[in-house]
């Protein structure tokens, strides 16, 4: 079976793993730029990514470029706090969460593919058009030396928010959908706060403010550490993802975010540069699945980042889509299974993100006391913050037990 995956990002290579561990062999992965350079700041991978990572023997390389947080706190501006909880092993899980440079986990999947497969990723080849002929569809191609047709017997769309593939199958549906805020992003290496692992996020819904570290001390104890702030209706809507800004002005925006615990202007100011961001997703749409091509990660689900969840769902779906094409003999019939389990729980996680996710408790706590308080217990119930948490867990698909008792996505069949 010739399997073309469109996109060489975290969720296109994490595709080509899974289908070679599931004994697919015929794979190209067509990625449009004619470098992969390993950008971009801190992501989080969830305990429920990491079981697909250890089930593909790579969790050990991972966790090596990572740092695993034992803890994730929330707190209002005013750094008063409002939730903590355990992080992966700590929190019950049989895996850990790891936090990492979304650059160098790209770069480590694209060695991976080139250890496992070979040279199967084509670089500077963008898709332009796609048509079906019988049992095989032809992809339309231009590269740097002209344009090229591709037959496959699966088309995989893992081109990202801005998929040409999702074009083709949806060309009514609008583009990325910006939320109103906007995000500033960037790393420093500075001194860690609180346990030097903690993930924190402070604020509300106007205003917060992200920060994890991304690797472990180094010898003058200083750590890596990836950040997030985040104003409403500041900045400019439109998608790019390498807009470079001053970070004087954005100091100042959080000039006044200077707690016992942690310096948020200095974090800002001691970045190497910082990136500005619309916080955009897609609509959801009512198929991912038509015939032999599909949508998978930002291409079919790009959501909010609240709850950090993006990269960790693309992962799932790889090994979700690769588990039904080695267990359904028809791959049209393969591809609408996989669409059947993913695209419900994506389009829920999706809508859910937008009502703010997890993060919800920070404006829950600014709304019921603005001012700040004595006891959060006294602003929000213990068992509705308990709640908050257990609830994104279960929808998400990673609530410890959920995630323990749930059958493997491994499968190995003959070569196809």
């Amino acid at each position: 079976m010739r399997i073309a995956i469109l996109g060489g990002g975290i969720g296109g290579l994490a595709a080509a793993l899974s289908l070679h561990a599931a004994g697919f062999h015929d794979i190209t992965v067509y990625e449009r730029t004619p470098q992969i350079r390993g950008l971009g700041v801190g992501i989080n991978l969830l305990p429920h990514a990491l079981r697909e990572l250890t089930e593909l023997g790579l969790a050990d390389r991972i966790e090596r470029i990572g740092v695993a947080p034992r803890t994730l706190s929330y707190y209002t501006r005013r750094g008063q706090r409002i939730w903590t909880e355990p992080r992966g092993i700590g929190a019950g899980y049989d895996w850990p969460q790891v936090s990492v440079h979304r650059g160098r986990l790209q770069l480590e999947l694209l060695a991976a593919v080139r250890e496992r497969l070979g040279d199967v990723v084509r670089l500077d080849h963008q898709l332009v058009g796609l048509r079906s002929a019988g049992d095989v569809e032809k992809l339309q191609l231009v590269t740097a030396g002209g344009p090229v047709e591709v037959d496959a017997d699966v088309v995989i769309g893992a081109d990202g928010i801005h998929s040409t593939l999702r074009r083709i199958l949806h060309p009514g549906q609008p583009g990325p959908q910006w939320s109103g805020l906007t995000l500033w992003r960037g790393t420093a290496r500075v001194k860690p706060f609180l346990d030097r692992s903690t993930m924190i996020m402070a604020g509300d819904g106007e205003k917060r403010f992200v920060a994890y570290p991304i690797s472990p001390p180094d010898e003058s104890g200083r750590v890596v550490l990836n950040f997030i702030a985040e104003q409403r209706a500041a900045g400019q809507p439109g998608v790019d993802w390498n807009r470079s800004v001053p970070r004087e002005p954005i100091v100042e925006l959080f000039r006044d975010w200077t707690f016992d615990w942690i310096d948020v202007p200095g974090i800002i100011a001691a970045s190497d540069e910082l990136l500005e961001y619309p916080m955009v997703d897609l609509d959801p749409v009512d198929r991912w699945s038509f015939g032999r091509a599909t949508l998978l990660g930002d291409a079919a689900h790009a959501m909010y980042p609240n709850g950090s969840n993006g990269a960790s769902q693309a992962i799932i779906d790889g090994r979700v889509l690769a588990f039904h094409l080695a267990t359904e003999a028809d791959p049209v019939a393969a591809l609408a299974r996989y669409d059947e389990e993913r695209r419900p729980a994506m389009a829920a996680l999706l809508h859910g993100n937008r009502g703010g996710g997890p993060e919800r408790v920070m404006q829950l706590a600014y709304e019921r006391a603005p001012e700040g308080f004595d006891r959060i217990e006294d602003v929000i119930p213990h068992d509705e913050l308990v709640e908050a948490a257990t609830s994104f867990k279960r929808a998400a698909g990673f609530e410890p037990s959920q995630l323990s008792a749930r059958e493997s996505y491994s499968v190995r069949v003959g070569a196809r």
